[in-house]
């Protein structure tokens, strides 16, 4: 059973620093793309930053300068370091990881969503 899980999210003052992880677990072959998004109320998940295989990443505008993907492919986990945080960044945080995984047919490929952490930024 595969699960990917993240963690790391609480209430932090504006100017704060938190870092999500997401960890998956199980039988994982190999994690291709990964990535952070997000979700406040009332509005759609956008795209926070990703990571791929070979370690190019990608950000959204309003976090560039300010947030960090990384990752540790021994531990099968994303770290996601968010810095000089703002009230607009409190949302509901969601990993979404692209894996091969090992089946009963062989390596097949499989996207998995975490069940998000909340992170609110106070003023």
């Amino acid at each position: 059973q595969v699960q990917v899980v993240e963690s790391g999210g609480g209430l932090v003052q504006a100017g704060g620093s938190l870092r999500l992880t997401c960890a998956a677990s199980g039988s994982i072959l190999s994690i291709n793309h990964i990535g952070w998004y997000r979700q406040a109320p009332g509005a759609q998940r956008d795209s926070v930053a990703t990571i791929n295989s070979g370690g190019s990443t990608n950000y959204a505008d309003s976090v560039k300068g300010r947030f960090t993907i990384s990752r540790d492919n021994a531990k099968n986990t994303v770290y996601l370091q968010m810095n000089s945080l703002k009230p607009e960044d409190t949302a509901v945080y969601y990993c979404n990881a692209d894996l091969t995984i090992s089946t009963t047919w062989g390596p097949k490929g499989y996207s998995y969503w975490g069940q998000g952490t909340q992170v609110t930024v106070s003023s």
